[in-house]
């Protein structure tokens, strides 16, 4: 298992420029006070041949201090290095990146995915697409393109690769000028007009394309719309401006997106996480889960903590859960499981879910029983949500228990469906909703809409301190001013009966109770003696 609960997301110069240009993230974040840190002719006193760097490790940003001693070969750079000679950025902050692996060599055959973690603090996501089919799949190609172009318009990095599954394919240059092996970086992606003049703007016709850079700065792709083909004819020159367009072997150049699912196998996309109250546009809301969520299980590296030596990391995973609307207290039995990560021995697995309203619970776990380790789990949503920590079993007791009392039985209520409602208005359309009240406490779904056979599939978990009080379910339908009562049906449950389905009529409220309503409710109730059972 693993530790926690379960979660209910001597240089001249450091810059020969004022710009720090290798993260669209605020620069203070990897580098902090970079200003101050940089050579200053005035006050050339002030140097002390140290520098500070940070780094995202575990849900934190860590301070890494390096001295300025460069490896070098011949008064060359080793690693890597910048055009500018007189720049020297990028080695410091590879320089203080080792260190946090414990060397250099620490950092060959690192995962991509992982460095863009920490150096943003973002979320990232492997694509595989030779999995996806990406290449044959028109659909799931445009999904992909639109996913890929709403991580890039909100400032994420994209990395992509061609897969080589060979040491003699490391490097080799394909005949298109590809070359496998190679972390290409997302410059930018576009849907581009095509036409020239008002024809163009009219037509609207427009072509999913990428555009790349190789981290030689050179060797660029050589098929259709390549720096110097014929098809950026089809384009106007203004648009041509607008993009960039340039004929140099800079190892910067344009794909289409077709042609980039065709020839890579791979891309990560890291979504950079803005949860700032403060800030004008919020990209995730971090940590009731809705729409498309973004959940990320990260353990502690072994490789980066000499203390723990070179050990190989865990098998991890979660699964998530769909449960009770209320659940405030862990879960003890198998509910409806609806999504699962792949369980890998990865620094992180990552799952991205379209999950409807409701309420879930997430499990990580080791794929291998009673392994243990430190982990970190993130969820990120479109919307506010309410992740919080299951930490208890069951309801505490209390000073106030002895007066009150204590709950004797605990059981789940599963309104499942409702069947031939009446119908509110001339073409017997319902936008209906059901609540479920025991002792005081309710639960209501959310509305279902046009519906006179609603699929509710909700539950509620009540911890009855008066078992023979009855369980109340009343429908409504959603109307503009004054919801509308449709029926009702009181339930009571037998703890000697485990699991009770019953298919009821809806019935009228007060004293008329008794009479029959339209429509039937079909439930399903589970009671224990044990608070712990459910």
């Amino acid at each position: 298992m693993l530790h926690g609960p379960p979660l209910c997301l001597a240089l001249p110069a450091l810059c020969s420029s004022s710009s720090i240009p290798f993260l669209p993230v605020p620069p203070f974040q990897v580098i902090p006070d970079w200003k101050e840190q940089e050579w200053d002719t005035e006050k050339p006193e002030s140097y002390a041949g140290i520098f500070h760097f940070r780094f995202w490790r575990f849900g934190e940003w860590v301070d890494v201090v390096i001295d300025d001693r460069l490896p070098t070969v011949d008064n060359q750079l080793v690693y890597c290095h910048s055009n500018d000679s007189n720049e020297f950025w990028s080695a410091m902050v590879e320089k203080a990146y080792a260190k946090v692996y414990g060397c250099y060599e620490g950092l060959d055959g690192g995962n991509t995915a992982d460095a863009l973690v920490d150096f943003t603090g973002g979320v990232s996501e492997p694509v595989d697409l030779l999995e996806g089919q990406m290449a044959t799949d028109e659909v799931a190609r445009n999904q992909l393109f639109e996913r890929v172009l709403k991580v890039h318009n909100r400032d994420g990095l994209i990395s992509c690769s061609i897969r080589a599954t060979t040491i003699e394919d490391m490097e080799a240059r394909l005949d298109c000028g590809l070359v496998k092996g190679h972390a290409y970086a997302v410059t930018d992606v576009r849907k581009v007009r095509l036409g020239h003049g008002l024809l163009a703007f009219f037509k609207s016709e427009k072509l999913q394309m990428i555009r790349m850079r190789n981290p030689w700065g050179e060797k660029e792709w050589s098929g259709p719309w390549s720096d110097s083909s014929e098809e950026w004819n089809k384009v106007s020159k203004s648009e041509r401006e607008k993009l960039g367009v340039t004929v140099q072997d800079d190892g910067e150049f344009w794909m289409t997106f077709d042609d980039f699912c065709q020839y890579f196998t791979d891309i990560i996309l890291c979504r950079l996480i803005n949860t700032s109250y403060l800030s004008i546009h919020k990209t995730w809301e971090e940590e009731k889960v809705e729409d498309e969520v973004l959940i990320c299980l990260q353990q502690k590296e072994k490789r980066a903590t000499p203390k723990e030596g070179k050990g190989e990391n865990l098998a991890i995973g979660f699964d998530i859960h769909r449960v009770e609307l209320n659940r405030k207290y862990r879960m003890h039995s198998a509910q409806q499981k609806v999504a699962g990560s792949i369980y890998i021995n990865s620094r992180c697995v990552f799952l991205r879910k379209d999950l409807k309203e409701g309420r879930y619970v997430i499990i990580p776990t080791t794929f291998d029983p009673r392994q243990q380790g430190d982990f970190l789990l993130r969820v990120f949503t479109d919307v506010p949500s309410d992740c919080k920590e299951l930490t208890l079993d069951d309801p505490p007791q209390t000073c106030w228990t002895g007066m009150c009392g204590y709950p004797q039985l605990v059981t789940q209520v599963h309104v499942m469906n409702a069947e031939g409602l009446q119908g509110q208005d001339a073409t017997g359309a319902l936008d209906p909703y059901v609540i479920i009240t025991c002792e005081g406490e309710r639960v209501r779904s959310p509305v279902h809409k046009d519906t006179r056979c609603p699929n509710f599939d909700i539950k509620g978990l009540f911890y009855r301190k008066k078992p023979k009080e009855g369980i109340h379910i009343e429908i409504y339908n959603k109307n503009m001013i004054v919801d509308t009562f449709l029926g009702q049906v009181i339930l009571f449950s037998d703890p000697n009966e485990r699991q009770e389905q019953h298919t009821l009529h809806l019935r009228d409220k007060g004293s008329r109770q008794e009479n029959d309503l339209p429509g039937t409710l079909t439930v399903r109730l589970i009671t224990a003696t044990a608070l712990t059972n459910i």
